[in-house]
């Protein structure tokens, strides 16, 4: 069970992973040791799946974020984890999602350029059986949070 603690050490560090312990230990009122321990224990119980940088893509090269959505081309296992695994190699998918409703797998992926993501496509439906495939383009990020809201 999380105390309020707990919970203020998971959003300061969701925050900024990069707070030292004697900072983060100030900003939720404990000494860096038993804030160490805290954060150790959230770690080991797995309530803290990594500590990582959000690079900032645009600045990296990959300015277009598509949202693809898939109607799969098979309802069978064998064909799921031949796909799943297909697609969680692909570097350019930042998220993978089994669906309900009409589309059966949504990615978000990004590209360097138009062509970019046609390089994409064009890989990714000749590793897999698919019977629809369709792209949505990003005009604007207008909210992107990793942040959840546990507070």
């Amino acid at each position: 069970m999380l105390d309020r603690l707990d919970l203020q050490i998971l959003d300061a560090l969701q925050r900024d992973s990069a707070l030292s312990m004697v900072d983060l230990g100030a900003k939720v009122g404990l000494s860096s040791t038993p804030c160490w321990k805290r954060v150790k224990r959230l770690e080991d119980s797995g309530h803290i799946d990594k500590r990582v940088a959000i690079i900032n893509r645009k600045a990296v090269g990959l300015p277009i974020t598509v949202f693809v959505s898939i109607q799969a081309g098979q309802h069978d296992e064998k064909w799921l984890n031949r796909f799943a695994g297909v697609v969680s190699a692909l570097p350019e998918v930042q998220e993978f999602h089994r669906m309900s409703g009409d589309v059966d797998y949504l990615l978000k992926v990004v590209a360097s350029s138009i062509e970019g993501y046609d390089r994409f496509y064009k890989k990714l439906i000749s590793l897999a059986d698919m019977s629809r495939v369709s792209s949505a383009f990003s005009m604007e990020e207008i909210k992107s949070t990793t942040a959840l809201p546990i507070l």
